[in-house]
């Protein structure tokens, strides 16, 4: 796991859990990634928009910000979110990844409020080392609409998830390791239960130009996103795999982008064919970035871009320009 710096700088100030590693620097300008603290919305109480007053939630504020605004259940599963574990790289043995031993990571250091904040690892389920796939963090708004988890490994649902990660991902799937670095095991019945219950309350922004069927307001919406809507449903192909209210379609495709170059070793990592990747939701997707599984791409320009050229869509430059004008409003 490998983390912004603003990100490692508030968690030092508020929890004096220092998150930074002695042998990688993370390497993304702060102007490529996503609001930081993000806003929290929950389904269940829309009226209140952001419930993290703009503020980083954790272990040191979480009770103040919502214990009068979730049941106890609920709370006790927020709680767990933002309750520190031993993981590879933090934790406290001597092959650790920090200067001095470590409390841990909470789920929430990557999914910063229930968000993201573009933290990335390498995929711990493929061997040998420069197979790995670097993963981005997605966000967790939105869980309780999607079927799959894990853009890759196809998890049928946010308690799978949420066990696999602390059991596998954390730990590379190496149980030795686990055992020696110390995993706490989560009890499926409560502790994973609760987690995930609070997890599928947690909502995507507001998208006030967005009627109840997820498309555009005539009445609200710009000439420019009216047709980038139009593209995306129809020459763009976008809404094949991304179709309203949520856009997504809750199934997995396979790109083959490799299909435009030769596997070759870039930086000690083999870019080689990608193989399935889950259709992540659309709603909200201006405060996400970078884009992709990865993270390659940088802009909603970026991602309009690569699309274009490895559907072979051939759009016009204009029309490129009315297609991010559309995502921006999702």
């Amino acid at each position: 796991m490998l983390f912004p710096k603003f990100h490692i700088d508030e968690v030092k100030k508020q929890e004096a859990r220092d998150l930074t590693r002695f042998d990688l620097d993370y390497d993304l300008p702060d102007h490529f990634l996503p609001e930081f603290p993000p806003p929290m919305f929950l389904t269940t109480r829309p009226d209140l928009g952001d419930v993290s007053q703009g503020k980083l939630v954790t272990m040191d504020n979480f009770q103040e910000l919502l214990g009068g605004v979730l049941n106890p259940k609920q709370l006790e599963g927020l709680r767990l979110l933002v309750a520190p574990v031993m993981q590879q790289q933090f934790n406290q043995t001597d092959d650790r990844r920090s200067a001095r031993p470590s409390r841990g990571v909470t789920c929430f250091d990557c999914h910063a409020n229930g968000h993201t904040n573009a933290a990335t690892h390498l995929a711990g389920d493929v061997r040998p080392q420069e197979f790995r796939h670097r993963i981005d963090t997605p966000s967790l708004r939105g869980v309780n609409i999607q079927r799959l988890f894990g853009s890759q490994r196809a998890l049928k649902s946010v308690e799978d998830f949420t066990e696999f990660e602390q059991r596998a991902a954390y730990f590379d799937g190496d149980p030795t390791l686990a055992t020696k670095k110390g995993v706490s095991i989560l009890e499926r019945g409560s502790q994973v239960h609760f987690m995930a219950e609070f997890q599928a309350l947690l909502d995507f922004p507001p998208a006030p130009k967005l009627n109840v069927f997820g498309k555009l307001d005539p009445k609200q919406a710009s000439e420019s996103e009216l047709r980038g809507q139009t593209l995306f449903f129809g020459k763009a192909q976008c809404g094949t795999c991304h179709p309203a209210p949520y856009y997504t379609d809750n199934l997995m495709h396979n790109l083959k982008v490799e299909r435009f170059f030769k596997p070759q070793t870039i930086h000690g990592r083999m870019a080689t064919a990608d193989g399935p990747i889950k259709t992540f939701p659309l709603r909200g997707i201006k405060d996400s970035p970078p884009y992709l599984h990865d993270g390659r791409l940088m802009t909603l320009d970026d991602t309009v871009e690569f699309f274009s050229l490895i559907l072979e869509l051939k759009l016009t430059a204009d029309e490129k320009a009315d297609l991010v004008a559309f995502l921006r409003v999702l």
